[in-house]
This record gives structure tokens, sequence and C-alpha cells, in this order.
């Protein structure tokens, strides 16, 4: 009895991505913009929407959103995180960012050298040739394949590609199986057998370094390209400050393959540096393949095949053959830029001294309610420091500088007066404008407590409001003189009496825990000071995050001291999915 089967057909949106840049489909003028001030880094947006395209960005108040626009496919679910950082920029027109090939002589001498780089040297077809391209789904690695097996195909070879694909939108893992040879005879199936691989174009490290992958290495025959750049992993979903572990992965590769036969490039970076767009790196990153002797086809037939695909052939010829000379002369590649090349982001409070930090930090809550809130902070900071300097142990003070920014983290919450102030500041239309130009409409998609109440034990409901709420912001950071007084009428939620709660709290644990405070204990007290910097996210999902960090502290307080803090009760412990709050069964 009842449905059986239920199938929903509709075309999924990485195509209708590629149906808009064929101009086959409407492009709709509206696109996502965060604003990484108002941003708590929660993750919420990637929960929501699985999407490729909701990139980490580092700042130097901790790792944040952005949007990919190249990746972008508009179905606008990541508006759905619980987070008034989105904004819908409507009617404005992607700038197009200028990169070191955009015209004149960098572009000529550019020419000039790839036109003198040498070919590599002829394959010689004893036996088929397998190549394995493995990336994550939307991103062009199915086009790769399919690249060169047209290809082979237009020299006369005989060629075969089996793709596995994940779900596009979902980052799933992809991995194009493609066999060549001279004659028909020698390709007798389409997979690529265990350790038979010539060669591994890993465009993604997860996806490049997994057993599937692997499975076809044979150590001292497979080469390897490996694309050094992050994409974020399903991990990000459920730990927002997922990491890649490159390293790691790096050398799982060269373990495989043996030390000298693996080699790296930044394939994005390269891109949005001389061409001012990261979607063509992986035509890049195949040029730097062919260069390197990886793809035994012409380069002739290759370009053909590029012009036969049909999208984007100019841009993507200049970025195959900007993949040859980075694999031929990477100094001449370095040499072309117009500024010296940067490196990628870090985090930047891992860099910033503690004197940086609690300047940085005075300067924010000063701007926040005024110079006497910033003195509150630095007169408990500098307690904290004494102590810690006393101890005579670690001379960068972990401890100190946790405090630091954690306490800055809970005393600079994000209430209404705050997320007004951080879109009316000029900073937001500054990075704004910076991406966009023309004259575009702004929407802001936000849930109001006084129209947005959580019911039925759903989240609230967010709303899409005009572009009159900036002026109405600016005047609602004015109201900020009120925040904590009696005429505060938003401080009377829960929301905001935890978050006042919480800053009360973290200032009695860690004068608590001061006086215990020694070299053996300081690595848990350290992570114990740590914890308010997972408190993110607002409503629902920041109540989820403060709930499993106390649980986190219970356990953390009981290995610092174990008889003054007992050992805490296993209970049922609390989540979300999808902004849903969840309990295991006890």
């Amino acid at each position: 009895a009842g449905v059986t089967v239920l199938i929903y057909e509709q075309t999924c949106a990485a195509e209708k991505r590629r149906r808009r840049k064929k101009g086959e489909l409407v492009d709709p003028a509206r696109r996502v913009f965060i604003n990484d001030r108002v941003c708590e880094g929660c993750g919420d947006c990637s929960v929501q929407s699985n999407c490729v395209a909701v990139l980490p960005t580092e700042t130097p108040l901790g790792r944040k959103r952005k949007i990919d626009q190249s990746s972008c496919n508009k179905d606008y679910s990541c508006v759905k995180g619980f987070c008034p950082s989105f904004v819908g920029v409507v009617g404005g027109k992607l700038k197009k960012r200028a990169g070191a090939l955009a015209s004149g002589a960098p572009l000529a001498d550019f020419q000039r050298q790839v036109a003198a780089l040498a070919h590599p040297e002829p394959h010689t077809w004893t036996a088929p040739y397998d190549l394995l391209v493995t990336g994550v789904g939307g991103t062009g690695v199915v086009t790769v394949g399919a690249l060169i097996s047209m290809a082979a195909h237009l020299e006369g070879k005989s060629a075969s590609v089996l793709d596995f694909m994940g779900f596009a939108q979902k980052g799933g893992s992809v991995l194009s199986f493609v066999r060549m040879a001279d004659v028909p005879s020698r390709l007798n199936q389409v997979r690529i057998d265990t350790q038979q691989a010539d060669a591994i174009l890993a465009w993604d490290l997860v996806v490049g370094a997994s057993p599937e992958s692997l499975a076809t290495v044979r150590h001292g025959r497979t080469r390897i390209l490996a694309n050094t750049h992050e994409v974020p992993v399903a991990e990000s979903l459920r730990n927002p400050d997922a990491s890649l572990k490159v390293p790691a992965l790096l050398e799982k590769l060269r373990f495989a393959a043996s030390g000298d036969r693996d080699e790296t490039l930044d394939a994005q970076a390269l891109a949005e540096a001389f061409l001012g767009d990261s979607i063509v790196s992986n035509i890049l990153a195949l040029g730097h393949a062919w260069q390197r002797g990886l793809v035994p086809v012409g380069l002739e037939a290759l370009l053909r095949a590029i012009e036969l695909n049909g999208v984007g052939v100019e841009n993507n010829k200049l970025a195959f053959s900007l993949g040859r000379l980075a694999a031929a002369d990477p100094e001449a590649v370095a040499a072309l830029l117009r500024e010296p090349q940067q490196a990628q982001p870090q985090p930047l409070h891992a860099l910033e001294s503690l004197d940086a930090v609690f300047a940085r930090a005075m300067e924010h809550l000063a701007g926040y309610q005024g110079p006497a809130y910033a003195r509150r902070f630095a007169e408990f900071v500098a307690g904290v420091r004494r102590r810690e300097v006393a101890l005579g142990t670690d001379p960068s003070l972990p401890f100190t500088r946790a405090v630091a920014q954690s306490l800055l983290k809970l005393m600079a919450y994000k209430d209404e007066y705050e997320v007004a102030r951080l879109y009316t500041d000029g900073e937001f239309m500054k990075a704004m404008h910076q991406q966009f130009e023309g004259d575009p409409a702004l929407e802001f998609y936000m849930a109001p407590p006084v129209i947005s109440r959580a019911k039925h034990g759903e989240r609230p409901r967010k709303v899409r409001l005009g572009g009159w709420m900036l002026p109405a912001m600016k005047l609602l950071a004015h109201g900020r003189r009120l925040r904590g007084t009696p005429l505060d009428v938003f401080g009377y939620t829960q929301e905001r009496r935890m978050e006042r709660a919480l800053v009360t709290e973290y200032r009695q644990r860690i004068e608590a825990l001061l006086p215990a405070l020694d070299a053996d204990r300081l690595k848990v007290a350290t992570e114990i000071a740590l914890l308010p910097l997972s408190m993110r996210g607002f409503g629902p999902v920041k109540q989820a995050n403060v709930e499993a960090a106390r649980l986190r502290e219970a356990e953390l307080l009981h290995r610092f001291d174990p008889q003054v803090y007992p050992r805490p009760r296993q209970e049922p412990k609390a989540g979300q999915l999808r902004g849903i709050r969840v309990t295991a069964a006890a």
C-alpha cells in the first residue's frame, strides 16, 4: 500500500549554468553576495545548500564564507542559511577582474614565449595509454575527459571514456577513465584495471587520494599531476573549520606513485592571477599536463577539440597555453605578473602578534559600544597576561591569546544594532562595488524578530527585504547606545539574554582557572579558553553550537582538575539537521 517510488525530474542547477553560458537559457539578474563582516562562519549556508560555490575565506576575525561567482549555479539555496549576511544583488554586472594577460604587452610577450616552447617527446604506442582524471562534480572534470577523447579521435586513434559522476551541486567525486590506443584492438574494456594507470590528473586532492583512485596507481609507473587548490569537502558540513590536510594528501599520493613521479600546481591561483577567473582552471591544468607529456595527443588536435566544444574558446585556449608555460618555465610565468603573486591566504589571527590581536580587538570594541566597553576587555586580558607571564613557560602566551580572541567574540555579539552598523559603516558597499558594477538593487535576507518567530519547532522564517533596509539600518545602528539598557527592546529576547550571560560566565570561568594554572595544565586551559570561538551563528544555529560547546567544556574541565570538576554525565548530545534541533536517543 502507498507509494513505492516517487520520481521528481528537473534540470539540475549545474546544467542550467552550462546552458546560460551558451546563451540557451535566460540568465537570472540576481546574484548572491555575502557580507563577511556579518558572517559568523558557522557553515549553515553550506548545510542548507551543499553547494561547492560557498567557499571558506580567512579574515582577521577568523574563517568566514564567500560566494565563488564563477561556479555559482544561481539556485539561491544558500540564502536559506540562518544568517543575515546574505544580500541579493539584482541588475548589477559582475566585474571582470583584469588578470595579467588582459591585453597589451604582457599578452604579446606571453604569446611569444608560448610559441617558442618545445613539444613533449612523442608517445611510443606499444599498449593502451590509461589516464585517470579526478575531481569534484560541476567543475569540468568530465569536460577534460571529453576533450582528450575527442583529440584522440581527431588524430585517428581509438579512445574511450567512462565517467563515474557524483552530484554536481553536492560536490560529489568524479572519476573519468580515459583509455587511448593507436589501434582499436588494444582497447578491450573501458575501465582502467588495478595498478594500470599511466597517469592521474588529480584536479581535487581528496578525490585523487581516494581508494578508488589509488587502486589504479602502480609504484614506479604512474605519474601524477595534483592541483593543490582546496575545495570544500563533506566534512565542512559538520565542521566549519575542517581542513583538507593538503600535506598529508600529497604524501599519500607520493607514497603510492614513488617520490619522483608527482608534480603539483595551484591551477585556480594561476587562472585568477592571469585570466581573472578560476572557471578555466581545469583547462589550465590540462595544458600543464600536456606539456609534461602526460596526455599523449597532439597540440593541434587538443586545440581543435577545445574549438569544437564551443564554450569560451579563446579563453580556454589562453588557459591551456598558460598551463603549458607554467609547466615549462615557471620563472617566466612569475615574471609576467604585474605584481608579485600573493600567497594563499592563511588564518590571519595565527600570524598576528598578541599585541596586534589586542590592538585590533580594542579598536573593534570601541566601534561596537565605545571606549569604556573596550577598556573592560583590556583590563581583563591584562590580568590574564600577567598570570601567564608569571608561569614562564611559552613566550607566545597561547592562553592569553585564546582569551583575547574568545572574549572579543563574546563581547562583540552580533545583535540587531551591530548587524546594522556592519552594513552601514561604508565597508559593505565598498566590498560590494569591488565585485559588481552598475547601480544594482539590493535585497536582504533576514529574520527580524518582530515579524519572524519560531513556530511548531521550526526555525524562524527568513524574509526578503528591499533596498529600503539600508537607510533603516543606518538609523538602527545609532541605537547601539541603548544596548543593555531598559530601553533596549531587542535585549529582552532569549538569544540576547544568553549572549550577555555568556560574557559573564566566560569571565568567571577564566578567573576560576587562573589560580590553578600551571605548565602541565596550560594546554587544556587554552582549549577551554578557545571554546567560545565555536559558538557561532544566529538563532537556532548559535543555540545548538553553544550547547555543544558547553558539553565539550565539561569534558575539558574534568581533564583540567578532576578533583574540582566531576566527570560529566553521558547524555544525549544536541545537534542540528538543516537547522532543526535533533538529539540522540538515550
